[in-house]
C-alpha cells in the first residue's frame, strides 16, 4: 500500500533530511565478549558494558538515568544475549510492573502499571503501533519508560511505553548465531557491519530466519527478517543514517484455553481449542516493512538540529477459531462444554511520521539549560475487514474433539472501514542544572489529533478532532555522585479511537486523561557497577469509557487508579558477577464505573492481568571470560483474567538457567527455561475470562555464536 506525502511534509522529511531516531556514534568493538552496546532513543548514544546501563534517551537528549525524574528500566543487549530472549515478552520478564497479554495470538501486548500499552510501542523514538510480533535480531536494547510520556511522544502512554533501540552502523562486526532446541526450535541470525573510507561511510546488515514448532498443539512459527542500514558522514558536523527493515511472520493464532468455575481449565498445556485444520484455517500472517531517513547537524557545540522521517507498511491476514461461552453442567448436560467462535480479520495499514528537533545548550543566570524544541507530524491510514461467526461448533471442555472448519467464512462482513489519522504536535522541554545538586526537567506538548472513519457498510462516517496539552515537571536532588532523589508530575491523554476506528458509541466522547505523581531515589554503588532505583507512584486515569448496563451506550464514567512501589537493581562487577533484579507492588483497581462484566460490577475490582506482587532475578558469573554460569527466576502473583474478576490466573514461579563457554571465536551457550517444569498461565486477554495462554513446559535451547 502506498501513501502520498504532502509537499510540506516532504520538504521537512527530505530537504531537512535529519533524524529523531536513535543513532549511535560509537567506537570500534574491542572484541571482548563481555562488552555490550547500549544506545539512546535518539541520535546520540553511548557504549556501555554488561547489565548496568547508566544512560537513557527517555528525555530525547543524551542523559544519565540518575538525572531523569522518572522510572526508566533498560534491558541491555547483554541480558538479551545471555537469556537468549527472542521476543518482547521474553525481554520484559526483566522489568517489574509489566503484565502479559497474548495479544489475540497475533501481536505484542502488555500492561504497564496496570494500564494497557497496546498502542505504546516505539522504535528509535518513532511510534510503532501496528499490531504484530516484533523480532529482536536488530535490537541493541529495550527501554521501558514508566508513567505518562505524552509530553515527548504524544497520545497514549498511561502506564508507560516500550522503545526498541536498533543496532546502528559505526563499527566492524561480523557474527552468525544459530539456535536449536525443544519443540523443534530452529533459528539463525547474522550481523555484519563495516566502517570504510576513513569513517565517512559505514553500513550494517542484520537478519534472521526461523522455522520452529511449539509445545502447543498445531502451533508453528515461520519468520524472516532483514534490516540494512547505511551511515554517511559528508562533513565533520553532519551525519546521515538510512535504515530499512522487512519482517514476515506466520503462526497459528492462539487464544489459549477457557476457564471454568473461576480458574483456567485443568488440561495439558498443549491442549488447543480451535480448528482441527488449524495450520490452514487458524493462521496469522503479518508483513511489516519500514524505511527511515535520519540526519543530524551540529551548528556548534551548543546547537544541534535533528530530524527523522519514517514510513511503514503493515499487512495482516488473521484467521482464527477460539473459545467462546462455557456451557456448565445441567440436569440434561452431564459434561461442561465450550462453544467455538470463528473470524477472518484483515488489516492493511500505511503511515509516515516526521520529527524535527533542535537541542540548545545555554547558560542563564548561573543555571545550565538543555532546551529541546520539537515538532512532529504524522499520518496513518488503517483499513480493516472482519468476518465473524459465533458458535460454529461445541466441544467437550476437558477433552475437545476439534472440528474441521472452512478457511474462508464468506458471507457479509461484520466490519469494513478505513480509519484516517492526522497528528501534529509541538513540544518544548528544558533540563535545568541549578548547581549544588539541584536539577529539574520540565516540558509541555500540544497535540492536534484528528480521526476519521470511512464506512464501506451501511453505517455513518464518523470524525472527531481533539486538541490537548500534555505537561510534565520533575525535580532532582543529588547530594553527591551516588545519590539522586526525585519527584515528578505528568499528564497524558488517549483519544476515543487512538489507534483504532471510531464507532458510534465513542465518537462523541472526550479523550481519557491520565495523571501520574511519582517520587523516587536512584543510587549508584561500587564505583558505578551497581545501579538501583526505588519509586512510589500514583497513576489515575479518568474518563474511561464504560457501557451503561443493558445498552451499547458508552459514557465516560470509569476511573482506574494504580498505587505502587517498584524496586530495581543492575549489577556488573569486573570480577565477572552480573545481576538484574526487580520487584513491584501494584494496587491497580477501577475506583468508579457503571460497567458490569460476567454478572459482576466492575467498580472496585482489580485491573486485569496485573499481578499485585511480581519479582525477577537473574544472576550470572563469568570465569576469566572463558566460561560462565547463570540462574534466575520470575515470580508472578495472582492476576484476574476479566474486568469482573470472576476468573483468577494463579500465581507462579519459574526458574531459568544458563551455561556458556568460549572456544576461540565461538561461544556455545545452553539455556534452560522453567527448569522444574511448572504448569502455569503466562498471559490472558484482559477482557475475556476464557482466553488464557499456558506457559511453556521445561524448554532447553542451545546457541552457537561465531564472531568472525
Amino acid at each position: 500500500m502506498r501513501i502520498r506525502i504532502p509537499t510540506a511534509a516532504a520538504v521537512i522529511g527530505i530537504a531537512c533530511a535529519i533524524s529523531t531516531g536513535a543513532h549511535a556514534n560509537e567506537a570500534e568493538s574491542s572484541g571482548s565478549d563481555t562488552e555490550e552496546q547500549s544506545r539512546t532513543i535518539v541520535v546520540t548514544g553511548v557504549r556501555e558494558s554488561g547489565y548496568a546501563p547508566a544512560s537513557t534517551g527517555a528525555a530525547k537528549i543524551p542523559a544519565e538515568l540518575r538525572d531523569i525524574p522518572q522510572t526508566v528500566d533498560v534491558v541491555p543487549e547483554a541480558i538479551l544475549r545471555d537469556q537468549r530472549a527472542l521476543s518482547i515478552q521474553d525481554a520484559l520478564k526483566n522489568v517489574p510492573g509489566v503484565g502479559l497479554s497474548h495479544g489475540d495470538g497475533q501481536r505484542d501486548q502488555v500492561t504497564i502499571r496496570g494500564f494497557s500499552a497496546i498502542s505504546d510501542q516505539f522504535v528509535d523514538g518513532f511510534r510503532d503501533d501496528a499490531l504484530y510480533f516484533r523480532d529482536l535480531s536488530n535490537i541493541a536494547r529495550i527501554e521501558v519508560i514508566k508513567g505518562p510520556a505524552a509530553v515527548l511522544y504524544g497520545r497514549g502512554s498511561s502506564g508507560g511505553l516500550i522503545n526498541r533501540v536498533t543496532r546502528k552502523p559505526g563499527e566492524n562486526v561480523a557474527s552468525v548465531v544459530l539456535t536449536a532446541g525443544s519443540w523443534d526450535t530452529k533459528r539463525g541470525e547474522f550481523d555484519v557491519g563495516r566502517v570504510i573510507s576513513d569513517g565517512a561511510v559505514a553500513f550494517r546488515l542484520t537478519g534472521a530466519l526461523e522455522r520452529s514448532g511449539s509445545f502447543r498443539q498445531y502451533q508453528f512459527l515461520d519468520r524472516e527478517t532483514i534490516a540494512p542500514s547505511v551511515l554517511l558522514r559528508p562533513g565533520a558536523q553532519t551525519e546521515i543514517l538510512i535504515q530499512a527493515d522487512y519482517l514476515r511472520d506466520e503462526r497459528v493464532t492462539d487464544f489459549g484455553i477457557p476457564a471454568y468455575q473461576g480458574r483456567p481449565v485443568d488440561v495439558a498445556p498443549e491442549t488447543y481449542y480451535g480448528a482441527a485444520n488449524a495450520k490452514d484455517a487458524d493462521t496469522s500472517r503479518s508483513k511489516v516493512s519500514s524505511q527511515a531517513v535520519s540526519l543530524i547537524h551540529h551548528f556548534s557545540d551548543n546547537l544541534t538540529l535533528r530530524n527523522g522521517f519514517r514510513r511503514y507498511d503493515y499487512d495482516l491476514d488473521r484467521r482464527n477459531t477460539l473459545p467462546g461461552a462455557v456451557l456448565p453442567v445441567t440436569a440434561t448436560r452431564p459434561k461442561p462444554l465450550v462453544s467455538l467462535n470463528r473470524s477472518n480479520f484483515f488489516r492493511d495499514e500505511t503511515g509516515w511520521s516526521n520529527q524535527l528537533e533542535l537541542t540548545h545548550l545555554v547558560e542563564v543566570g548561573g543555571t545550565k539549560h538543555t532546551l529541546l524544541y520539537g515538532f512532529e507530524i504524522a499520518r496513518q491510514i488503517k483499513r480493516q475487514l472482519l468476518y465473524s461467526r459465533s458458535a460454529i461448533a461445541t466441544v467437550d471442555l476437558y477433552a475437545p474433539v476439534l472440528p474441521t472448519v472452512p478457511v474462508d467464512l464468506g458471507g457479509s462482513p461484520a466490519t469494513d472501514n478505513e480509519g484516517r489519522f492526522k497528528n501534529e504536535g509541538l513540544y518544548l522541554q528544558d533540563m535545568i542544572d541549578f548547581g549544588s545538586g539541584f536539577k529539574a526537567l520540565v516540558g509541555i506538548r500540544h497535540d492536534w489529533f484528528e480521526q476519521r472513519t470511512i464506512q464501506h457498510l451501511a453505517l455513518p462516517n464518523l470524525a472527531r478532532r481533539d486538541s490537548e496539552w500534555s505537561p510534565r515537571a520533575g525535580v532532582v536532588f543529588q547530594p553527591d555522585e551516588t545519590q539522586s532523589y526525585y519527584a515528578s508530575w505528568s499528564k497524558s491523554f488517549q483519544p476515543s479511537g487512538e489507534g483504532f476506528a471510531l464507532a458510534t458509541n465513542n465518537a462523541g466522547i472526550e479523550p481519557e486523561k491520565t495523571t501520574n505523581k511519582e517520587v523516587g531515589a536512584k543510587y549508584t554503588f561500587l564505583d558505578g557497577h551497581l545501579n538501583t532505583t526505588i519509586s512510589l507512584f500514583e497513576l489515575e486515569r479518568t474518563g474511561i469509557k464504560s457501557a451503561v448496563p443493558g445498552t451499547t451506550t458508552l459514557i465516560p464514567i470509569g476511573t482506574q487508579r494504580t498505587r505502587g512501589l517498584e524496586l530495581t537493581a543492575n549489577l556488573d562487577l569486573p570480577s565477572g558477577w552480573r545481576a538484574v533484579a526487580g520487584y513491584s507492588y501494584l494496587d491497580a483497581r477501577v475506583i468508579r464505573s457503571v460497567a458490569v462484566d460476567d454478572g459482576q460490577p466492575v467498580e472496585g475490582k482489580r485491573a486485569t492481568i496485573t499481578p499485585r506482587h511480581s519479582a525477577n532475578l537473574f544472576i550470572t558469573k563469568s570465569f576469566a571470560d572463558q566460561f560462565g554460569l547463570g540462574i534466575g527466576g520470575n515470580y508472578v502473583g495472582d492476576r484476574f483474567a476479566n474486568p469482573g474478576n470472576t476468573v483468577t490466573l494463579p500465581s507462579y514461579v519459574t526458574i531459568d538457567a544458563l551455561a556458556w563457554v568460549k572456544l576461540g571465536k565461538a561461544r556455545l551457550q545452553l539455556n534452560a527455561y522453567n527448569l522444574f517444569d511448572r504448569r502455569y498461565i503466562v498471559s490472558g486477554h484482559g477482557t475475556s475470562p476464557n482466553l488464557n495462554l499456558p506457559g511453556a513446559p521445561r524448554t532447553v535451547m542451545a546457541t552457537l555464536r561465531l564472531d568472525m
